[in-house]
């Protein structure tokens, strides 16, 4: 079938891919799940076969080929139903490396994007912490500036290919005072002084080695900083839409695979004297995940073409990344079924997809952050920049733009106290003409205190103490508050972390978008 997406020259390449499977990792992959962790040879000879470049500029030996190969490339992959040998690939190709390709020096880029291009070297990029998962801000990983070095301190888990690599990417705070501008990308090599990693067990993906790590005066050149110094977070967030649609790509192949082999099964497997295709309910249900991976593919397709023409598809690739790992365990679970008592069994496949398909809904951001980006574009009317192309005016307009507005409008609130008394300040009155709300501050800790906020079509007041009836009561710290309102904390990970409480979930968001924010 012709594809508006791929040309008789993807299709081709994709064809070498199969072959590729089918000879380098089809025979190896169970050796490598009991061993948890893959050969280091496999990166040598996709290196080889030229496969880790086709993301790559031709500069430091990749080909830099559109996306729809890189949809061929990782659908193949997946295709092998080794979701582990997917996931330390990925990672190493698409999330890595990719920092360093689009923000890294000369000489970083010599030093680990051509031998990761060329597999010599195996790369992690280390985000995530024992204290926080999504919450990127929040990191207590720090890099102190000590002459032409950084001392790295700090802690990593959930790291695949964190035990193995050569290299990892590490994010920190060169600023702990700065919030989200003040996290950097630091390279740190394997074997550096207080480096370490501790290799961890997992439901699946055991073919991927998975490790925590840890940093304890780790000495670095300050050569290693990929990009510029206090650009990491708006790094990352860019980056995050690569590895949203990566996948998304990894379970259009996976769930073609699982589909394809569940219903070789059903041609094969008999119940009441007939196949058991021919049972109405397995058949329908069959119909309808098809449908709905040719529904994700699809969609999928559409926001790796806004990528190919130069977009930023926050939306299309949150969407992708909600839709595709939901509907593989969807997918997944529904096979197995079809199965039976064999479905149960380690001897099949689908046993290995129906652990494997689990963590999709968590890695990359969970389906609850997904659903959160999606509210603030949709609901919030939220619009995202580039970054690694302006990096500067990215981040000296988020600063400077944002305090100018704010000094000019209602001045310069920084405590609690000064940023619950500036509300009236910050009414949208075009908006709020027909809304009334009281809503109570119960702020502990210095520059705290407790305050009553009431509303009457459109005209706000703040008093000091609690009164009248409340719609909504908001109780929390006063340094938690604060970096909630200057943008040095994500709200929904300080709510569902149980840092600030919120009696009316409901009134919060609707009070929302009746008030500008700090």
């Amino acid at each position: 079938m012709k594809s508006q997406y791929f040309t008789e020259e993807h299709e081709l390449f994709r064809q070498s891919v199969r072959q590729f499977v089918q000879k380098e990792i089809l025979p190896y992959g169970n050796q490598w799940e009991t061993e948890e962790k893959i050969s280091r040879d496999l990166f040598l000879k996709l290196g080889e076969q030229g496969f880790l470049g086709i993301n790559h500029e031709e500069a430091y030996g990749g080909t830099k080929s559109d996306i729809f190969y890189t949809c061929a490339y990782l659908e193949e992959l997946a295709k092998s139903s080794y979701a582990g040998v997917c996931a330390a690939v990925s990672v190493h190709q698409y999330m890595a490396t990719n920092h360093i390709a689009e923000a890294g020096t000369h000489e970083l880029k010599e030093r680990f994007l051509r031998p990761s291009i060329e597999g010599k070297k195996v790369g992690a990029i280390a985000i995530t912490e024992p204290f926080g998962g999504s919450d990127v801000q929040s990191m207590r990983t720090t890099a102190v500036r000590d002459g032409d070095h950084y001392i790295i301190n700090g802690s990593k888990t959930f790291i695949t290919n964190g035990h193995f690599c050569d290299f990892v990417v590490v994010a920190c705070k060169t600023d702990a005072n700065a919030g989200i501008n003040g996290i950097s990308l630091i390279v740190i090599e394997r074997g550096t002084p207080g480096f370490s990693s501790t290799q961890l067990k997992k439901i699946g993906w055991h073919s991927s080695d998975t490790g925590e790590l840890a940093f304890d005066n780790v000495k670095v050149p300050v050569e290693n900083i990929v990009g510029k110094e206090g650009m990491g977070f708006f790094y990352i967030m860019e980056s995050f839409q690569i590895e949203r649609l990566v996948a998304g790509i990894l379970g259009i192949g996976g769930g073609e695979q699982c589909l394809e082999e569940t219903l070789k099964y059903m041609n094969e497997r008999e119940a009441f004297g007939r196949q058991i295709k021919k049972f109405q309910v397995l058949r329908h249900e069959m119909v309808q995940l098809y449908t709905e991976l040719e529904a994700g593919k699809q969609m999928t397709y559409n926001a790796c073409w806004l990528v190919q023409n130069g977009e930023i598809p926050v939306k299309e690739s949150s969407m992708v990344k909600l839709y595709m790992t939901e509907l593989s365990n969807k997918i997944v679970d529904k096979c197995l079924q079809m199965f039976g008592g064999y479905g149960y069994m380690e001897d099949f496949p689908i046993a290995r997809a129906y652990r494997d398909a689990r963590v999709g809904t968590i890695v990359g951001g969970t389906t609850q952050i997904m659903r959160e980006i999606l509210s603030k574009i949709i609901i919030d009317d939220v619009r995202y920049k580039k970054v690694y192309s302006n990096p500067e005016e990215i981040k000296s307009s988020a600063v400077s733009e944002n305090k100018t507005a704010v000094e000019k409008t209602w001045g310069n609130p920084q405590t609690a106290k000064e940023i619950i008394l500036s509300i009236p300040l910050r009414i949208k009155k075009e908006k709020a003409s027909d809304y009334s709300t009281v809503f109570q501050f119960d702020i502990s800790g210095d520059n705290g205190g407790q305050y009553t906020l009431i509303v009457n079509n459109g005209n706000a007041k703040v008093e000091e103490g609690l009164q009248g009836t409340p719609e909504c009561v908001v109780t929390t710290d006063a340094k938690v508050y604060e970096d909630i309102e200057l943008g040095r904390m994500d709200p929904t990970m300080a709510f569902m972390g149980g840092q600030i409480r919120v009696t009316n979930i409901g009134a919060m968001m609707q009070f929302a978008k009746f008030f500008h924010r700090i």
